[in-house]
């Protein structure tokens, strides 16, 4: 009896050829999404940088150039605040389609008081969530044309704590910044974890998956001059908490994973290995309460609403 060939292990620096294939970054100027830029840009596919600042885009291409020789980057301006703005943002992409996308960027607050985008939305659940999900309307028809389109979601570790409040989505009544981002988190996990139910309802070709990075320090990252810089002081005194995480280089690799992986199915969730704090990839059990579709359908409908999207998101 033949037994079927094993897919080789899965290395984290040295993943798969992707030459000839599109990614679209969401703030992939910095952070996770510069680390994931970097690491896909190496395995020969055109990665395109979306953020609001040209300069930091120009930064960040810079110094991937710098480590990637011959990478394909190039920028598009995109600004997740703005809703209005997302559809010429798409066009100006100029493709015809589009392999992947991570939606990745995000805004973390610390400190009150709430702030709102031009839009009237709380900002970070009008960045983090509601600019992705109308995004996706505008990238349906080339992630559809693509042979294998993928969305990858960028949740966190704080998702896990948190649940939604439906009936308080913007954080009106009580905002507390730390909560609420970690709930605008879990509203991006959510909807990419009904985004791939609702793909497969209409046997769509376009996968959605969930990755998210762990305890991901500053202190712990290489320094990436001028896009991040960390002193060797810094390092030092981070030394004790890289026993349980880990830097933003390593916490792009479930990103990366589940843009690149054949054999990742939708409806995924991928983290670090050990604890899902740090370490190699891996899938994780995806927690109750991200994927609950009574939850996930309600916030759906609001989303749409609020984002004044097509309630399919452009999927058919």
């Amino acid at each position: 009896m033949s037994t079927a060939p094993q897919s080789r292990p899965w290395d984290v620096h040295r993943p798969p050829s992707a030459e000839g294939r599109t990614f679209l970054i969401t703030g992939g100027n910095a952070g996770i999404g510069y680390f994931a830029a970097e690491q896909l840009a190496a395995t020969g596919a055109v990665v395109v940088l979306g953020s609001r600042d040209a300069a930091k885009a120009d930064a960040a291409m810079t110094s991937i150039r710098s480590r990637v020789p011959c990478a394909h980057v190039r920028h598009l301006q995109l600004d997740l605040a703005d809703l209005s703005s997302l559809k010429t943002a798409v066009d100006r992409l100029d493709l015809d389609h589009l392999d992947a996308v991570v939606h990745n960027a995000g805004v973390a607050l610390d400190e009150p008081p709430r702030r709102e985008t031009k839009d009237g939305h709380e900002l970070m659940f009008g960045t983090n969530h509601l600019g992705h999900f109308a995004l996706t309307q505008w990238l349906a028809p080339l992630l559809s044309a693509a042979p294998a389109g993928r969305i990858v979601t960028v949740g966190s570790f704080a998702a896990r704590s948190e649940r939604l409040d439906l009936d308080d989505l913007q954080s009106t009544r009580d905002y507390r910044p730390k909560r609420t981002y970690g709930r605008t988190k879990l509203a991006q996990m959510s909807f990419g974890f009904e985004l791939d139910r609702r793909l497969r309802a209409v046997g769509s070709t376009v996968l959605s998956v969930v990755a998210h990075p762990g305890g991901a320090l500053d202190s712990l990252t290489p320094s990436r001059p001028p896009v991040h810089v960390t002193t060797p002081g810094e390092r030092l005194r981070a030394l004790p908490a890289g026993l349980l995480v880990q830097g933003k280089d390593a916490g792009a690799w479930p990103v990366v994973r589940a843009v690149l992986d054949s054999e990742i199915q939708g409806g995924q969730l991928w983290g670090p290995r050990a604890f899902g704090l740090r370490g190699r990839p891996r899938r994780e059990p995806v927690p109750p309460h991200m994927a609950d579709p009574a939850v996930a359908a309600r916030l759906w409908a609001a989303s749409s609403e609020l984002a004044g999207t097509d309630p399919n998101l452009g999927f058919r």
